[in-house]
């Protein structure tokens, strides 16, 4: 018995030893392999941010749409002269700087590039509510609930403005945000989503149908499916901001039969806009036009689109008097109310037979376009990536798997023969270079919506960030008019001036038909929830000489290769800087 006992202590001794060298094996062997990839990318990270991050010099500039007058003022010699950040270096004889120099050089960042980029797309962003300012969540539920009522996504209950927040969603925050806009009412769906309006149906549903807790507060309930939990909100408690100035619009001729053009109307005397404008917004109309005493309430279409603005001296500066220039020129403000015909959106519902990216360098308005793209075809867009934040705001199509084919387009910024591949065509945003990094690094450092502080742009992090994001912005677009198999491309300065032009060939390329009526209704919401708030500086010039020079190589090479695979050059106003 004790000899076998014996034994037995002596096989699990030897299993221990065994166990412990193999533990030992691994971590050894664990280690050095970081060791050996944190020495890779620290090599990748030194090569990708020294001087030999530059562009050949282009020798003729002939054939380039965009000339850089310091290249003609003073030429340099020889085809392969390097423009870096701090020095001018002399390659090899042999070596052949070109694009496809580009391409291949930045390939070995792209890795590195895409684990900064994931890193800060995963990044939480300050909080703040859809559509209006973070507010402190309380208990209380000031307004007056009205009951559950029925809603669907055809035919809305309440028809006013529409905002979500999927994670933070409160009674409190969609009670304010209704209140601010002049609305009445403020009802909740499936826990996440806010809708606002003047009027209510006749009948309530029953009061258990409401029955989904709120995303950002326990033990408060924010609708159901398809059911709106609604509260009176006219009553808010003191302090409340209102935002019930109206915005004016322009002096526009008005249209030949008014009654027919707008729904709702009022005749006043002494009319005023603030009489017009909290009339429509009663009626949910988003514009009040005034033409003397008569006050029209209704949206921007194909009889009404205000894009022929007037001189606004043909509009009568006093509301009270009715004159024959009067009854031909009407004055035009915006209310506080949404356009709201073009915000419902849904996935598509067949799998889409081709697959399409929205691709653009970071920071050149990619959230934006998506804004513009779901509300003009009603449809969801995918994400290569997944950012918490976006989908918090109503970009659902973030959760879906970005092949799963049910969203019309995918936002990528990705670049490189296998990644652009992937896509049958693609939409290729193109941004100012010098525009889309402080963007970028705006967003880097405060979110989608923020500015970045003083201290970040003094620190040394800019110019390397400048150092290596810039040619980031060039190999971009060279690798997809290399790789890509249907271009359409998009300049983000085009977009913004021309917007429905613009707009209309981005729907039309996606193969989707939409109204006129609708994208007025876009032009009418572009900015959507997009713009960046806080003190904006002045007159900022972050870019040293050195980094124009640099940023300006890479224009000129872009501008060469667009014109080559005959698209348009890139807009005039990129350089000189």
């Amino acid at each position: 018995m004790a000899k076998a006992f014996f034994r037995l202590q002596k096989f699990l001794r030897r299993t221990q030893f065994l166990l412990f060298f193999l533990t030992a094996a691994y971590l050894m062997a664990g280690s050095l392999l970081l060791l050996q990839r944190t020495h890779l990318v620290i090599q990748q990270g030194s090569r990708g941010t020294s001087t030999s991050q530059a562009l050949p010099m282009l020798d003729r500039v002939a054939g380039v749409g965009i000339v850089d007058p310091r290249t003609l003022q003073s030429p340099r010699p020889g085809p392969g002269l390097l423009v870096g950040m701090d020095t001018l270096q002399e390659p090899a004889l042999d070596q052949q700087l070109s694009p496809q120099w580009l391409m291949s050089r930045n390939s070995e960042l792209r890795q590195l590039r895409r684990r900064w980029l994931h890193r800060f797309t995963s990044d939480p962003e300050p909080v703040q509510a859809v559509g209006f300012k973070a507010m402190k969540h309380t208990a209380e539920h000031t307004g007056t609930y009205m009951g559950c009522f029925s809603d669907d996504s055809q035919e809305r209950t309440l028809k006013g403005a529409v905002f979500y927040d999927l994670r933070k969603m409160t009674v409190s925050h969609c009670q304010e945000a209704c209140a601010e806009r002049a609305y009445i009412y403020a009802g909740l769906a499936y826990g996440a989503e806010c809708y606002c309006g003047n009027r209510l149906p006749a009948t309530a549903s029953k009061p258990e149908d409401c029955n989904s807790e709120c995303k950002g507060q326990k033990g408060s309930v924010c609708g159901g499916v398809n059911r709106l939990s609604v509260y009176r909100v006219e009553d808010l408690r003191a302090g409340a901001r209102r935002r019930r100035n109206a915005i004016y619009r322009g002096c526009f001729r008005a249209p030949e039969n008014l009654t027919d053009t707008f729904p709702a109307s009022l005749t006043q005397p002494n009319l005023t806009v603030e009489v017009c404008s909290e009339f429509c917004s009663k009626k949910e109309f988003p514009l009040a036009v005034i033409r003397g005493q008569e006050c029209y309430c209704g949206y921007p279409t194909g009889r009404f689109p205000l894009h022929d603005g007037a001189d606004g001296r043909l509009c009568r500066a006093v509301p009270d008097t009715s004159s024959t220039a009067g009854g031909e020129y009407c004055l035009v403000y915006q209310t506080p109310v949404q356009d709201t015909r073009c915000t419902d959106r849904k996935f598509l519902t067949t799998k889409s037979k081709v697959f399409v990216a929205l691709s653009s360098f970071p920071g050149a308005g990619n959230t934006w376009a998506r804004h513009l793209i779901e509300h003009a075809t009603g449809y969801y867009t995918g994400s290569y990536y997944f950012d918490g934040a976006l989908y918090n705001k109503g970009f659902k199509g973030e959760k879906d798997h970005w092949r799963s084919r049910r969203t019309i387009c995918v936002k990528t910024h990705e670049s490189g023969k296998t990644e652009i591949e992937m896509f049958d065509s693609a939409i290729l945003l193109i941004r100012n270079p010098y525009k889309a990094l402080m963007a970028e690094f705006n967003r880097k450092y405060a979110g989608h919506l923020g500015y970045a502080a003083d201290r970040a742009w003094k620190s040394k992090e800019w110019p390397e960030f400048v150092n290596s994001y810039a040619s980031w912005w060039a190999s971009h677009v060279l690798d997809w008019l290399k790789y890509g198999k249907r271009l359409l491309v998009v300049h983000y300065e085009e977009l913004k001036q021309s917007l429905i032009p613009k707009l209309r060939e981005m729907v039309e390329f996606l193969n989707v038909t939409v109204t006129e009526d609708r994208l007025l209704c876009v032009e009418n919401n572009r900015d959507g929830n997009f713009k960046r708030t806080g003190a904006k500086q002045k007159d900022f010039e972050p870019f040293t000489q050195e980094m124009k020079d640099l940023i300006n190589r890479y224009i000129l090479t872009v501008d060469e290769a667009l014109r080559g695979r005959n698209f348009t050059g890139l807009p005039r106003e990129y350089v000189p800087r």
